[in-house]
């Protein structure tokens, strides 16, 4: 019987990934755990609706070298707020750049896949440095226009976390140019047509997205995002 081997450098490799893996997702665990051990300190009133700045400020505020804040980012959903577990697979997709509209294409990690559609229709990006313990760094981050001035602020989320009187809360959300940033867009680039016909293609992000974004906002009563939809539109 013929007899296949596997090449030494092949070996390794494999064995390399293996364990950068389970690495990575054991500090993933790690910083799910710290998030809900400070969920208390994140949000003293236990409110986490459409809070993902909290979260992002909170992380910022850790000092934290540029990977360690990378992965901590891919811990919650910025549109509804809520955690997400530390195995959880990204979802592609592209928003407009603040600065001249261009499309930004990059990963997102999600609670549930309404918001998928929310994030990409009610947010953009603008890409900011940071200086990170060890580096400095550029990062497409999410934002939103700054809320704090809307007649209609929604109920359900708790405004002193996001706003001082008409302008943004420093102390609980990081903001640029007046744009509230709402969390992290992974492994960003511009988007090429290949992204674009991808993620329009994909049974979520495109006709379940198209069905979602074309309803009128009174009719959006599931999923966390008809919060955040009140909070950015």
């Amino acid at each position: 019987m013929k007899q296949y081997f596997i090449p030494k450098f092949i070996h390794y490799l494999l064995i390399f990934i293996f364990f950068s893996s389970s690495n990575v997702l054991a500090n993933n665990q790690h910083f799910y755990e710290k998030l809900v051990d400070d969920w208390q300190i994140i949000f003293p009133d236990g409110n986490r609706n459409s809070a993902g700045p909290r979260f992002f400020k909170y992380i910022l505020d850790q000092n934290l070298d540029y990977e360690e804040f990378m992965q901590f980012n891919k811990l919650y959903c910025a549109v509804s707020g809520s955690l997400i577990p530390p195995d959880a697979q990204p979802d592609e997709i592209f928003l407009s750049n603040v600065e001249n509209d261009e499309k930004i294409c990059g990963q997102y990690y999600k609670c549930c896949w309404p918001c998928l559609c929310d994030v990409m229709k009610y947010s953009e990006t603008k890409k900011i440095n940071i200086d990170f313990k060890d580096q400095s760094k550029d990062i497409y981050t999410i934002v939103i226009d700054n809320p704090c001035n809307k007649n209609d602020f929604p109920k359900l989320v708790n405004r002193d976390y996001f706003c001082e009187g008409n302008e943004l809360n420093k102390e609980y959300t990081y903001s640029v140019d007046n744009k509230l940033v709402i969390g992290l867009l992974h492994n960003a680039k511009k988007c090429d047509t290949y992204d674009l016909d991808y993620i329009k293609n994909d049974q979520i992000t495109g006709p379940m997205c198209e069905a979602r974004n074309s309803m009128p906002l009174e009719e959006l009563n599931f999923g966390m995002g008809d919060i955040f939809i009140r909070l950015a539109n």
